[in-house]
């Protein structure tokens, strides 16, 4: 038959019928339920739920029930830890995490800490001991025992003082330790330079940082170091300013004396005190690694304030520490606030630290959380209309979604004992709204379609009866996809998988018990008293015909328009159970009302989507098959991600401050006495050797009075009030317009204007006053001369030269003053020059066009020169400058070489470690990063006096690869008393071993553990050239390239070495398998979800060709979300592909809904059936019939979803928006598919009279089973091959 004239014949079959069919199916429903009996558990639900009383018992019950285990939780079992942090996604199971836990064990085990600052200072000097013991054994043995006495004796006196310094350790005054420290990094932005040593970002960092100094609680937390007492601008508080380079830029003066404090008011030499600071190494811990002697530029720099212990009140820092980090955090924690609106348009201001950090992290997640708030508030406005405006049955809606939760809560604390709660787990409070808010539309809707039932009894089981079947597959595929990422490696995506699964499971649950109990009262009780405002609405016209989705009178907007069964008790088959009817016209007496909204919607729906997809189901599956094939192809385009995971979005502080850290040095080093306070000495002033330029000024300053006082006697007289403010003084210019337009200009010290000159304004660039040094002060060394004119009638002339005034022609000093021939801090350009005409004025200007000339000093009477900006532009006159304004320590040459930049951790380190086997966590049950990690396994046969040659020839090897390891990053030794001069004693191959280029003061990574008198195990360090910024797949090379040379290097050892079993280890390999872990779990986890639905699903349809429709829609839509991603830019990462992990169960519920009304349409369609001629049209039939009556309720949960979801776009953090767009994206595209692809396939393909029945799905269940048992086998020989294992490999 044509396509053309397939629709011809379905309508005229289903006009046929459509009473007819009716006027059966309700004859039949009603017939069945009153002639079966219920009995069993179906009357228990029947004689509950239509009782008021009892359903009141019910709604108490399960009420108190949540809240009584939830209190249970709370009161009697350990708290639950909020783990926020970056480290819960990594994976402990994992072989580079084994490694570097086993290290980290060793080190907290043997030497205190893993912090190199808070290990034992002995630890280098007791593994000397050893190795001077070994050499006195060996001279004893070769030489005789002369020289053995006084080698134990140096060795014991070590020993003894080692003792007396631990013994004798002096207690410390108030604040005086430096245990807490707020971090700033300054990053340069705007347009132009990127150069944060600029006069105005230099003024900027300095104002953030007397800032934060001004709290009026800063004195009670601040660093009191013994150093700073010398330091007296710092009196009374003594506390410690800044660890900045700011320290150099803003010193201070007091009493004739230089104080690198940072605490002066005015800027120093830019260049001239950078070159100061860069002569101690500690410099380059403030800036980043572009910035060289030869440029001294850079793109941030870096500061910290320290903080002290033990507090006031606090005998130590041990005393009541916890009470004191209390303190400690909420005085800190008030600098969030401020340090967020000190950022310009040239500076952004970054902040962390010890509290300050975690304190940001927190408070993003609680403001993400409170969109939540927002996303419910939608949720309840949309079902408070659904529900006619009925507050009793929205509450109780929603009160059931929220109860779930806490049931979840305690399964997933008690019952399953995990104790920690991970950052994916906030996505559950939007979630879990939309899933919720789904099954209760799905409990109201059913029991609105249900008022052909006339008793409640029969009413009540059937909205049991379909209501929990139909949203039962749904919520049992959703969970089983969330399910899926239980089995993640990933500690938070595991705890985020099984957390889901317990929330969309206890949801169902409690949406089942409590809605059918709320119905029954709402019924009974509360719909007679509905508020009389919602009643008179009704009696407005446009909503005299329209009713809500409650109402009794609307029966067309439904999950299902059913029939139950003869016997509701007994089904033998699910064909049976629901027949639906056609749509009928409504009568003219008015019936049937349908809600305006809901018909509008079901019309469109129907006409203008299922018809046509209907009509035109080949094109339909035809462009589906190319999208398909297209979206495939760009899935499979995606790339890897190309930079490391962001956890918040790129502009905040914390990311950005993240994303800094690759460039910035290790967290483990920190510079609390960098800076000049503890670098430089208190100079003199004046016997500093830049301080000649002072007595020169002098000098010169005695020559210009003595010139100046050759003026003429009227001169003086005129300049006998001039305004001047110590080394400075202001010269004003006002101008008098003679005939002709021709101006004449004057300058004078006096700030008072006689008639009738007057004032110049800013107007065509001109200056009316400008300020100088009255002698040669720094760079303002050029001198100005004003010369004057009394030649010209009626008035006097003047001229700024250069040079001197020219006598010849009448022209006379009047004052001199010194500026700079080049650009200055605080400084502007001003251009001056001198007309040719009569009489010669000079003009002053702030740019070339105002005076004619070139950029460039042009010669005596025309030029330019700077002069020093005002103080303050805001007050009446200039103010003093400092003695520091200006000032260059390093003038005439006085600061020595730059020193050499040292490694500070800017790159990864890596450690090769012997003596070490492993690490034993036989009695941890979790693979979560909190809590006890394990112990570590020690090599019992590893001897370091044995292994010492080949140790030292697998160091220098190592350092001598240029292509991992940085020039002067092998750290060999652990710090010591000159370990580097005793090994050469032991074996020659340790003759020339690398020193490392660190940092004044700051201890080595390289570590050795010592028990019982023997070396037990020991740990090279090594800074790698691996930048730690790069995405995890990038730097996944790096790490081959390691643990390659590393083998070999092992492999050529002697069989009987114990090094054989050494290996390296990062702390940054950790990071970059967690994200590659990430997405190969996640993709499996995918699979794993889709293998779950497709078997839940073969059990529900017994059917092929009723499954093919669902899996090829679920395939279809993560073929085009993944596509939606390439298009938008992304790339695949681990928070991609742990949202990606979701998606089928997010896709599968529209569809299956749709197959499930497909499958309850078997008795309409077998009767459409018999009267059309071919079994197409009843597939037809029963595709459009279906959507016809689910298409409301699956467009409206779509909506609900979506709604949920909108508010996580404006999430900080960046796994839970992306989470939401993913989720708002699958949403659409699903129910999209849903209602096109889906129904073409049903209408092409669909069986038109398949019946389901029990030993269908018996049959169904057995295949399924038998499919798993032989996919498990070949997983399991796979296993045993060794297959599997290189598929993952191949996977990374």
């Amino acid at each position: 038959m044509d396509v053309e004239d397939e629709p011809l014949l379905f309508h005229t079959c289903s006009e046929e019928s459509d009473e007819e069919q009716e006027e059966e199916v309700e004859v039949a429903g009603v017939r069945g339920f009153r002639d079966g009996v219920m009995c069993g558990p179906w009357r228990v639900v029947a004689w509950v739920y239509t009782r008021p009383w009892a359903s009141w018992v019910v709604l108490g019950g399960f009420f108190l029930l949540p809240c009584a285990l939830f209190a249970f939780m709370l009161l009697y079992c350990p708290p639950l830890d909020i783990d926020l942090s970056y480290s819960a996604f990594e994976v402990h199971s994992h072989f580079s995490a084994e490694r570097f836990d086993a290290l980290a064990i060793a080190v907290k085990t043997h030497l205190g800490s893993w912090d190199r600052w808070r290990r034992d200072s002995d630890s280098g000097e007791a593994l000397r001991e050893l190795l001077m013991e070994k050499l006195v054994a060996n001279k004893t043995r070769n030489n005789g025992s002369r020289t053995a006495p006084g080698l134990n004796s140096t060795s014991r006196g070590d020993q003894g003082s080692s003792f007396r310094r631990r013994r004798l350790a002096p207690d410390y005054y108030l604040q005086s330790q430096a245990l807490w420290r707020i971090e700033l990094v300054f990053v340069a932005q705007g347009d132009g330079d990127r150069n944060i040593f600029t006069p105005e970002r230099l003024r900027t960092i300095h104002d953030v940082e007397r800032l934060l100094m001004k709290h009026p609680h800063f004195h009670q937390f601040c660093w009191k170091p013994m150093e700073v007492l010398r330091d007296l601008p710092l009196g009374p508080s003594y506390c410690s300013p800044p660890s900045s380079l700011l320290s150099y830029l803003y010193p201070s003066e007091r009493g004739g004396k230089i104080y690198y404090d940072g605490m002066g008011p005015d800027l120093a030499d830019i260049q001239g005190s950078l070159s100061l600071a860069i002569t101690h190494p500690q410099f380059y811990w403030y800036v980043d690694e572009s910035l060289s002697p030869e440029q001294l530029s850079s793109s941030l720099l870096r500061s910290e304030i320290h903080f002290g212990a033990p507090l006031p009140s606090y005998f130590s820092v041990q005393d009541r520490a916890d009470e004191q980090r209390s303190h400690f955090k909420n005085f800190v924690v008030q600098y969030a606030e401020i340090l967020a609106k000190q950022s310009t348009s040239q500076v952004k201001v970054l902040y962390g630290g010890t509290e300050l950090f975690d304190h940001e992290v927190r408070h993003t997640f609680r403001n993400d959380m409170m969109l939540a708030v927002i996303s419910g508030i939608c949720i309840t406005l949309l079902v408070y209309v659904l529900t006619s405006f009925s507050a009793f049955l929205t509450f109780f809606g929603l009160a059931s979604i929220g109860l779930s939760c806490l049931m979840a809560l305690f399964l997933y604390h008690v019952v399953f004992g995990v104790r920690y709660l991970g950052i994916l787990n906030g996505v559950a409070a939007f979630v879990i709204i939309g899933i919720g808010v789904d099954d209760v539309f799905v409990f109201i809707s059913t029991f609105r379609q249900a008022t052909h039932l006339r008793q409640p009894q029969q009413r009540m089981v059937y909205t049991v009866k379909t209501a929990g079947r139909a949203t039962f597959l749904t919520s049992f595929t959703t969970a089983a996809a969330y399910a899926a990422n239980a089995f993640s490696k990933i500690p938070a995506v595991h705890d985020f998988g099984l957390f889901m699964a317990l929330i969309v499971s206890c949801c169902w649950v409690w949406v089942c018990v409590l809605m059918p109990a709320a119905l029954c009262i709402w019924t009974r009780r509360v719909e007679p008293h509905e508020p009389a405002a919602f009643h008179c609405c009704k009696s407005f016209r446009g909503l005299s015909s329209s009713h809500g989705p409650l109402s009794d009178e609307d029966d067309d907007v439904a999950l299902l328009s059913v029939e139950m069964e003869q016997d509701p008790l007994e089904a033998d088959g699910d064909a049976g159970i629901l027949s639906l009817s056609f749509e009928t016209p409504l009568n003219p007496a008015g019936h049937q009302h349908q809600g305006v909204v809901s018909a509008k919607l079901q019309w469109a729906l129907k006409h203008l989507v299922v018809q046509p997809a209907v009509d035109r189901r080949k094109t339909i599956l035809g462009v589906f098959l190319v999208v398909l094939l297209a979206s495939a192809g760009c899935c499979c385009l995606l790339r890897p991600a190309s930079h490391a995971p962001l956890l918040f979005r790129q502009d905040t502080n914390l990311q950005t401050l993240l994303a800094l850290r690759s460039n910035l040095s290790g967290q483990g080093i920190s510079c609390p006495m960098c800076s000049g306070v503890f670098m430089e000495k208190p100079h003199s002033l004046y016997s500093h050797t830049p301080s000649l330029t002072f007595r020169m000024s002098a000098h010169q300053q005695t020559r210009s009075t003595a010139a100046t006082s050759a003026a003429p006697l009227n001169t003086a007289a005129q300049n006998s009030s001039i305004n001047q403010t110590g080394f400075l003084l202001t010269v004003f210019i006002s101008k008098l317009v003679l005939r002709s337009s021709t101006r004449v200009y004057r300058f004078s010290l006096n700030a008072s204007t006689p008639s009738p000159w007057t004032l110049c304004s800013t107007e065509h660039e001109q200056v009316s006053s400008f300020q100088a040094f009255i002698h040669p002060w720094h760079n303002y060394t050029r001198r100005m001369t004003v010369c004057v004119s009394h030649d010209y009638y009626p008035y006097p002339s003047w001229m700024i030269t250069s040079g001197s005034c020219d006598r010849r022609h009448s022209w006379l000093p009047e004052f001199s003053f010194y500026v700079a021939a080049s650009a200055q801090q605080h400084s502007r350009k001003l251009h001056f020059a001198q007309h040719k005409l009569r009489p010669h004025p000079t003009r002053v200007c702030v740019s070339p066009p105002g005076c004619g000339i070139s950029s460039m000093p042009d010669g005596p009477a025309r030029g330019t020169f700077y002069t020093p900006l005002p103080r303050d532009s805001t007050s009446d006159g200039p103010m003093k400058a400092s003695m520091m304004f200006g000032f260059n320590p390093c003038a005439g040459g006085a600061c020595g070489r730059p020193a050499v930049r040292p490694l500070v951790d800017t790159g990864a380190m890596v450690f090769v470690v012997f003596g070490i086997l492993g690490v034993n966590r036989t009695e941890r049950r979790d693979n979560h990063v909190i809590g006890d990690i394990g112990s570590v396994i020690l090599d019992p046969d590893f001897d370091i006096f044995k292994e010492m040659g080949h140790l030292c020839k697998i160091c220098k090897a190592v350092s001598a690869n240029k292509q991992l390891v940085k020039p002067g990053g092998a750290q060999c030794l652990p710090s010591g008393n000159k370990l580097s001069s005793v090994l050469p004693l032991l074996h020659p191959e340790c003759h020339g071993l690398p020193e490392p280029n660190l940092l004044p003061g700051q201890l080595s990574h390289g570590a050795a553990g010592t028990r019982a008198g023997k070396v037990r195990w020991l740990s090279m360090a090594f800074e790698s050239t691996t930048y730690k910024g790069k995405s995890s797949f990038r730097t996944y090379s790096d790490f081959l390239r390691w643990e390659t040379f590393i083998q070999e290097q092992l492999s050529a050892l002697p069989r009987s070495s114990a090094l054989r079993r050494g290996f390296q280890t990062c702390e940054h390999w950790k990071q970059i398998f967690m994200e590659i872990i990430g997405v190969e779990s996640a993709l499996w986890s995918l699979l794993l979800s889709l293998a779950i639905c497709a078997a839940a699903v073969s059990i529900f349809t017994a059917h092929i060709f009723l499954l093919l429709p669902v899996l090829l829609t679920i395939l279809g839509v993560i073929c085009a979300v993944g596509a939606l991603m390439y298009w938008l830019g992304w790339e695949l990462g681990a928070v991609e592909a742990i949202s990606l992990s979701i998606l089928v169960g997010s896709s599968v519920d529209y569809c299956l809904h749709l197959v499930e009304g497909y499958v309850l349409a078997g008795a309409t369609a077998r009767s459409t059936a018999q009267l059309c001629s071919e079994a197409a049209a009843a597939s037809q039939t029963r595709s459009v019939e279906a959507v016809d009556h689910v298409g409301v309720a699956i467009v409206s949960s779509a909506v609900t979803t979506v709604i949920s979801t909108v508010p996580l776009f404006f999430c900080v953090i960046v796994p839970f928006a992306k989470f939401g767009q993913i989720v708002a994206i699958n949403t659409t595209v699903s129910i999209l598919f849903t209602l096109t692809v889906t129904v073409a396939m049903l209408a092409s393909a669909a069986p038109a009279d398949f019946e389901r029945t029990p030993g269908g799905a018996l049959k169904a269940t057995a295949a399924v089973l038998t499919l798993a048992a032989a996919g498990g086998a070949v997983w399991w020989a796979g296993g045993r091959a060794g297959l599997s294992a290189a598929w993952l490999s191949v996977g990374a």
